[in-house]
Formats: structure tokens, C-alpha cells, sequence
């Protein structure tokens, strides 16, 4: 089973319209609803792969029971934790130029907390445990680090998508994949990427550092996977990108459900690369049908 941890989850009202003028009325084209947060995508996907996920995360209210609504809808397990306060709402502007007004989130109490973390009693050796997103502003910035050792005592693995020193703070734990992409793999190490060989050597300090696996996402210049074995590298398919939510969140599901189901790297990755592709050509994350369609189009090779 695949645990995704959303700490604060969103209603995604997701807008659509030529222009946005400041200090008028403006009409949109169109509109729509989703349940959003980056753990939650994660879900969505290994949904839509056919594999065992449960979404855990906090959520509240009317805007919380839209969520959760949402997502059994799908056909999606949940096992929600509670809280007092409404869910936020994130607004997406997909206008001439695409903006978020992004809501803080909820109050989350020590009880919460509480009554969150008897969720992870339930892992079993085999489990992985993804956890990604922002933290709502009562949380400490240590929460999801704080929940490592309480999963690896469970034997399960954990998966944590986050950058700087958070995600540096975590490497000695051993997460099972980390994904950066290049502009955040440039921050981290205070150096600036000249070439995919610079962009490899920097990859590969991570795994020194203490992560199992290494995925780099460069966009349209394609991706990196580093094993303690070796370096792959595959470009990015060709398409018209259309959509810049949730494509990171898609690939670590890919990469993620595959490797917990195969334990083979490169399937995996290929998987993953198909994966956040997909939802990069689409409106919305992707669907297996255009995740199977992409399939064909990655091409992995060994980078020396």
C-alpha cells in the first residue's frame, strides 16, 4: 500500500479567461472544482494506475467534505483526520499570464496531530509512505521529518517531496526517491548547472548524501534517473504543454507505485516520465488512457 500524506489539502477552483484587468469585473470563460494538494495528486495517479493508495491529511468543514467527497467518488481510499477549521481554497487563474492565490490553511491542533499519527500504526513492512506539500501555519516546519522515524519503525519505506535544507534534513533517513529539479538541484548546492553533466554529478551527490534513488525533472530537456548503479537519462516527449499543476507529483506516483510493485528502476522511471508528461499535456492529471498513449514515446538510455 502507498500512504499519501497531504497536510493541507485545497479545493483547486481552477478559472479560465482571455485577460485578467485589475479593478473591474471580469467574466471567465469557464470554471471547475478539484480536490487539490500535491499528496493528493499523488493519489489520483496511483489511482489511475490500477494501484492500493490511501490519502491521509487534514481537512475541515464544508470545503473539507467537498474533498473527500471528490476523491470517494473516484473511487479513492481517504482516511482524513478532522479539524475544526474549513478546508482552504486555492484559486488558479489560467488567463494571458497563469496566477494562484493560494488560501494558508486550517488551524491544526496537538490533538489533531494526535489523532493524525495513529493513521501510520497501520503500516506494514513493504508500505511507502509520500509525503508532499505545504504545511499549514500552525504545523512546525520539522512535521513531516518528524513522522520518518515513526514510519521506519513500522518497517515501511518513505518518500518526501520537498527542497533545500528540509529535503537535505531527511537524505541520512534514507528516502526511497527524491526529486528535485535542476533549478532546485542548482539551489541546493549553491552552484550553477552548465550542462546534463554537471546536472548528473550534482544528482549523484544526493545519493551519496543518503536517498535511494535520485529522479531530476528538467522539463522539455527530459529527466535524470540516478541509482547507486547507474545514470539514466531519457528526453522529454514531444507535446504541447498545457498544464503545470501537478506533472512532479504525477511522476513521483509513476515512479513511486511502480518501484514499490517491481522494485526494477528503469520500468519505474520510464513509468514516471509517462506519467508527468501526461498530465502536462492535459487539462487536468492524467488518465491511464493518456498515460498508456505516452508509453511508447519514452525512450531511456545510459548516460556516461
Amino acid at each position: 500500500m502507498i500512504y499519501t500524506v497531504t497536510a493541507n489539502p485545497s479545493i483547486d477552483y481552477v478559472v479560465t479567461t482571455d485577460k485578467i484587468e485589475l479593478g473591474t469585473v471580469n467574466r471567465l470563460d469557464s470554471s471547475t472544482s478539484l480536490p487539490g494538494g500535491k499528496g493528493i495528486n499523488v493519489s489520483r495517479i496511483l489511482r489511475q494506475l490500477g494501484l492500493p493508495t490511501t490519502a491521509l491529511g487534514f481537512i475541515g468543514g464544508y470545503t473539507g467534505r467537498f474533498v473527500k467527497e471528490a476523491l470517494e467518488k473516484d473511487h479513492l481510499t481517504t482516511s482524513f483526520t478532522e479539524v475544526a477549521d474549513d478546508t482552504r481554497i486555492n484559486v488558479k487563474i489560467k488567463a494571458d499570464q497563469e496566477t494562484e492565490i493560494n488560501g494558508q490553511g486550517p488551524t491544526i491542533s496537538p490533538e489533531n496531530v494526535a489523532d493524525f499519527k495513529t493513521n501510520l500504526k497501520q503500516l506494514q513492512a513493504g508500505d511507502v509512505v509520500v509525503m508532499s506539500g505545504s504545511l499549514p501555519p500552525t504545523l512546525p516546519d520539522t512535521f513531516y521529518r518528524d513522522l520518518i522515524p515513526m514510519i521506519q519503525a513500522q518497517g515501511a519505506d518513505f518518500v518526501i517531496d520537498t527542497t533545500g535544507q528540509a529535503l537535505k534534513d531527511t537524505l541520512a533517513a534514507h528516502p526511497l526517491v527524491v526529486k528535485p529539479n535542476h533549478h532546485e538541484l542548482a539551489q541546493l548546492f549553491n552552484v550553477q548547472l552548465d550542462n546534463l553533466e554537471d546536472i548528473a554529478k550534482y544528482g549523484r551527490k544526493l545519493l551519496d548524501l543518503g536517498a535511494k534513488n535520485v529522479l531530476i525533472s528538467m522539463a522539455g530537456d527530459g529527466a535524470f534517473l540516478i541509482t547507486s548503479d547507474q545514470t539514466y537519462y531519457s528526453k522529454a516527449p514531444k507535446g504541447t504543454v498545457v498544464n503545470s499543476v501537478g506533472a512532479g507529483d504525477s511522476m513521483i506516483a509513476g515512479f513511486t507505485g511502480t518501484f514499490a510493485k517491481t522494485n526494477d528502476p528503469m520500468a519505474s522511471f520510464k513509468i514516471g516520465l509517462a506519467c508527468g508528461s501526461a498530465t502536462a499535456f492535459a487539462k487536468d492529471l492524467a488518465t491511464k488512457a493518456q498515460i498508456d498513449a505516452l508509453l511508447p514515446k519514452i525512450t531511456i538510455e545510459e548516460f556516461n
